[in-house]
């Protein structure tokens, strides 16, 4: 047991990570609290549900619209400082949304203004997140501390709404704001503590990063061009629960808000369960990602047929996993295959599809909802991920094997990244002769050829011994 904890929690042994591991559990719970009252605010101002949909539309258009052009800004200056920035700034905006509710002289335009502003940093401060991870853990690491995030948000998910309905009935919804700005000043002051010299930073040089360079180098990595499809088609689709809850609340169980809250909730049980279960996980895979894809396909299919309201509370829990599962695998995957230094644009990428098409894929999976039903919905994007999954299956997707070992060096070969293409003479998993190279999963950039096999050399730092 004391093992297995420890692997699910390893990345904790970064005091860095610890830190930031600990602020965006604060941090999330704020940034919930304020989605429940942003909503319950537009609610009051307007009595309108389509209003409150459009709220979350202004938030995530900028992902959207630039979305990649953030991952160049995390590329092209020092990630730590880049997230120092971008929390102040979402701290303002919410201290911003607190005082024109406190003063009362909040309008819906207000509300939609400071929500687009939100979704501006968001733009670069994802992008950045991602990318910074593996500059305080380590690349052994890399995949559990994506995992803990996704259970720090989803954790979150739960607490944060009931948190922020308890602290509206006792006060009133602008310390909801208020509350939230605060939260974000915990994240500032652990950016700030971090030890610099336990960070891996990425060494800026060369020319400005471009985004066309940075699409071209994502979609050049074939071991990844499954897993972005696949985020494409979930972040689409299936990364619209709200939508599907709540109207499974209303048309199919003829329920309120708090039969749709509930649902988010125990949804949000499952959520967390499935991101322990990937931090658990040593490294990710294609084969992962697409089994996972394949899953959760069939899990959406499954409870979209379900017939009663009892048999669709209890599959909610193993939807939620599978579905977070499947999130922290795919990110793990793409930032493991990409270079540091191109990471911030394959990661803004993620968040592309993860966020911004929610913008798309929101008012299609409503549409078709209110044409025939929620469960229709749900199984339609339940069917579009399965059988995107098998197809890439059949293509030949995850199907790549992965060697590990030491190689042996040439005896005038270096340290130098560039030399790395000449490694050769595999010696296994025995003690090295001469100057050596240790490698392990999957092949990233810098390759080396072990049995007709490419590898990968380990974080991208060459250790060599003699």
């Amino acid at each position: 047991m004391r093992t297995a904890l420890r692997r699910t929690f390893s990345a904790l042994d970064s005091y860095n990570y610890r830190l930031l591991f600990v602020s965006e559990l604060i941090s999330h719970t704020g940034g919930w609290m304020q989605n429940m009252a942003e909503a319950w605010l537009v609610l009051t101002l307007t009595h309108s549900g389509a209003a409150v949909g459009a709220t979350f539309a202004f938030r995530f258009a900028p992902v959207l619209l630039f979305g990649l052009w953030g991952g160049a800004i995390a590329d092209r200056y020092d990630r730590r400082t880049v997230l120092l920035v971008t929390q102040a700034a979402a701290a303002v905006l919410a201290v911003a949304l607190w005082l024109v509710v406190l003063l009362g002289v909040a309008q819906v335009w207000m509300v939609f203004a400071l929500a687009f502003a939100v979704g501006l940093v968001t733009v670069v401060d994802q992008p950045a997140h991602h990318a910074f991870v593996e500059e305080m853990v380590g690349r052994d690491k890399l995949a559990n501390a994506v995992a803990l995030n996704s259970a720090v948000l989803n954790s979150a998910r739960i607490s944060g709404p009931a948190i922020a309905g308890l602290l509206i009935a006792a006060t009133s919804v602008a310390w909801v704001f208020f509350v939230n700005a605060v939260s974000y000043v915990a994240v500032v002051i652990a950016l700030a503590a971090m030890r610099r010299a336990e960070l891996r930073p990425l060494r800026h040089e060369g020319a400005r990063p471009r985004v066309r360079e940075g699409i071209a180098y994502a979609w050049s990595i074939t071991e990844i061009r499954a897993t972005i499809v696949l985020v494409g088609v979930v972040g689409t689709l299936v990364y619209n629960f709200p939508t599907f809850l709540t109207l499974m609340a209303s048309e199919t169980f003829h329920g309120g808000a708090g039969l749709a809250g509930l649902l988010m909730a125990v949804l949000g049980v499952g959520t967390v369960l499935g991101a322990l279960a990937a931090a658990h996980r040593a490294r990710q895979s294609s084969r992962t990602v697409l089994l996972a894809a394949a899953v959760l396909g069939a899990s959406m299919l499954g409870i979209g047929a379900l017939p009663s309201k009892a048999l669709f509370f209890v599959a909610l829990v193993p939807v939620g996993a599978i579905a977070v599962f499947f999130g922290a695998t795919a990110s793990a995957h793409m930032q493991m295959w990409s270079r540091p230094d191109y990471r911030g644009r394959v990661m803004a990428i993620y968040s592309l599809l993860t966020l911004g098409m929610t913008v798309v894929g929101g008012p299609l999976v409503g549409w078709i909802s209110q044409h025939w039903s929620p469960r229709i919905s749900m199984g339609f994007a339940g069917a579009a991920t399965f059988v995107t999954a098998a197809a890439l299956r059949l293509a030949g997707s995850g199907r790549g094997a992965e060697v590990g070992g030491v190689v042996e060096l040439a005896p005038t070969a270096d340290a130098a990244l560039g030399d790395l293409t000449h490694a050769h003479a595999p010696v296994g998993d025995g003690p090295p002769v001469g100057p050596y190279l240790e490698v392990d999963g999957p092949l990233r950039e810098y390759d080396v050829t072990v049995h007709g096999e490419l590898v990968e050399v380990e974080a991208h730092r060459p250790h060599v011994g003699e």
